[in-house]
């Protein structure tokens, strides 16, 4: 009996050394957390572009001949009928001088055969001679009048070609590089151009649209036609190979008639403002489009983790335990990201310390002050 006693004391006492050793159940971090809200944002996404003039003109000459002269420099500005060139004329004067000659003879010839037709004429009226007589000498006349016809016609050739010894400017804008030399032999057949002119007061910028990419931007705007789409078209930016931006916003006003077969693109065009000639013909650079996102989830960029190329948040359930989800992202807005799939407006996430956080762990929510806003 005492035995049994002795065993049941120890047993208590062994029984109270466990109960304060225990350990008590660790309590839930406290860690912000934020209700996700879907709501409008503006993206945008570059595309590559070339910049060209308004017009860009191919200075050729229109005779052959020695150039004599050369009035503008490389990448000088010039006005509309500025001289630019000069090529012997001495050439081109003496043909003109020929074709002259050539009229004032065929004038005399035509003034004699009025006057054999004036003599003929009452002659053959009083039978003086014969009919025939008459007739000849019409014909003549009219000879006569046709070789006069064709020699005003080659004075009006000589004096067109001794005018293309001038080139002027056709348009204003800036001289490009002087391909030919002074002393050159010119000839209109040459495959090189004496030198480029562009008007560079407003460019052109073009760049491609993927048809996915197409598609979307047509559906952001309403229009029964793309021309009254393209009024609606908000103006956009032109980033330069420096990255900086462009002064003067643009704005798109020509779309292909078609896709390329080749690349699947369908080409676009804006045109920017460039008074000061900052840009040139040739230029490269990239158009910023702006894309709209309406009812789209925002989260905060700050309340997810990348991991090998992948994105993930920490969803809080309603029972306070946090799960770890991988969320699609669509793009950029501000410091929001834009979510196409894995959590959804109105789901719970953590904003910070989740660091050593687990699946499965209970925390304890307070309010976050990460607030999602859209642009």
């Amino acid at each position: 009996m005492k035995i049994i006693l002795l065993m049941g004391l120890i047993a208590w006492i062994l029984a109270g050394c466990a109960a304060q050793t225990e350990t008590p159940p660790p309590t839930p971090a406290a860690l912000p957390v934020l209700q996700i809200q879907s709501g409008n944002a503006i993206t945008y996404k570059d595309y590559p572009a070339a910049i060209e003039g308004k017009t860009n003109v191919e200075i050729r000459p229109q005779v052959d001949g020695i150039l004599q002269k050369i009035y503008a420099d490389e990448g000088s500005y010039v006005v509309k009928g500025q001289p630019l060139f000069k090529i012997d004329e001495a050439p081109f004067r003496e043909r003109l001088n020929q074709a002259t000659a050539q009229m004032h003879a065929a004038e005399g010839a035509l003034a004699n055969a009025s006057l054999d037709v004036e003599k003929f004429t009452p002659l053959v009226a009083n039978k003086v001679v014969s009919d025939y007589q008459l007739k000849a000498a019409k014909a003549a006349h009219q000879v006569a009048f046709s070789n006069l016809q064709q020699a005003k016609a080659l004075v009006a050739a000589a004096q067109i070609n001794l005018g293309y010894t001038l080139i002027k400017a056709p348009v204003n804008g800036y001289i490009s590089r002087l391909f030919k030399k002074q002393g050159s032999l010119l000839n209109p057949a040459d495959v090189q151009p004496l030198t480029l002119l562009s008007d560079v007061r407003q460019v052109h910028v073009y760049f491609a649209l993927a048809e996915s990419d197409f598609i979307r931007f047509k559906s952001q705007y309403d229009g029964t036609t793309l021309q009254e789409m393209l009024g609606k078209v908000p103006a956009i930016s032109l980033i330069l190979s420096d990255q900086s931006t462009f002064t003067n916003s643009g704005k798109i006003d020509m779309i292909d008639g078609q896709f390329d077969k080749t690349t699947g693109s369908i080409t676009l065009r804006a045109s920017f403002a460039n008074e000061g000639g900052v840009l040139r013909s040739g230029n490269t650079g990239k158009v910023r489009l702006p894309l709209k996102h309406d009812g789209i989830v925002l989260v905060p960029q700050a309340a997810t983790i990348e991991l090998q190329d992948k994105v993930f948040v920490y969803t809080v359930s309603d029972s306070n335990k946090v799960s770890k989800q991988q969320i699609q992202v669509l793009g950029i807005s501000g410091t929001n990201y834009l979510v196409r799939e894995g959590v959804r407006s109105g789901d719970r996430i953590v904003t910070e310390g989740f660091g050593q956080l687990k699946d499965g762990q209970a925390i304890l929510p307070a309010i976050s002050n990460k607030i999602a806003t859209s642009n």
